[in-house]
């Protein structure tokens, strides 16, 4: 018998990022069904909540699903895409070799670049 418990995530973000946030606010609007809660890095308490330390939250996206397992960068984007679609594919995806190697390096391309991307502004924004 499956599961009748929906599959959730938790998505912690960098609010000072405009990025971050229009990525945030998308998420909100395509996720139909509430699947997906997101933090800011900056709330009392969030960091903690993820089990990391504002730096590494700083670096990148964290995310924690209804079954306690944990993702970082793409894996976190992966875990909030399959919350939105509620279903686990976008994780099963990411887990084939080759995938995940192109995921994290466009992934951490994103971040490196993210104060040229649509939504600049906040702190990671170059003046």
């Amino acid at each position: 018998m499956p599961d009748p418990s929906p599959y959730t995530v938790e998505l912690l973000f960098d609010r000072d990022c405009g990025f971050c946030v229009r990525s945030a606010e998308f998420l909100g609007r395509i996720d139909r069904r509430g699947r997906v809660s997101t933090f800011a890095l900056q709330q009392r308490g969030a960091p903690e909540r993820f089990g990391v330390d504002t730096d590494a939250a700083l670096e990148q996206a964290w995310a924690v699903d209804s079954r306690g397992d944990r993702y970082a960068g793409a894996g976190a984007i992966n875990a909030a895409l399959s919350g939105v679609l509620g279903t686990r594919i976008p994780l099963f995806v990411y887990r084939i070799w080759g995938i995940r190697q192109l995921q994290d390096r466009l992934y951490s391309w994103v971040a490196a670049n993210r104060h040229r991307l649509p939504g600049k502004g906040g702190s990671c924004a170059i003046d």
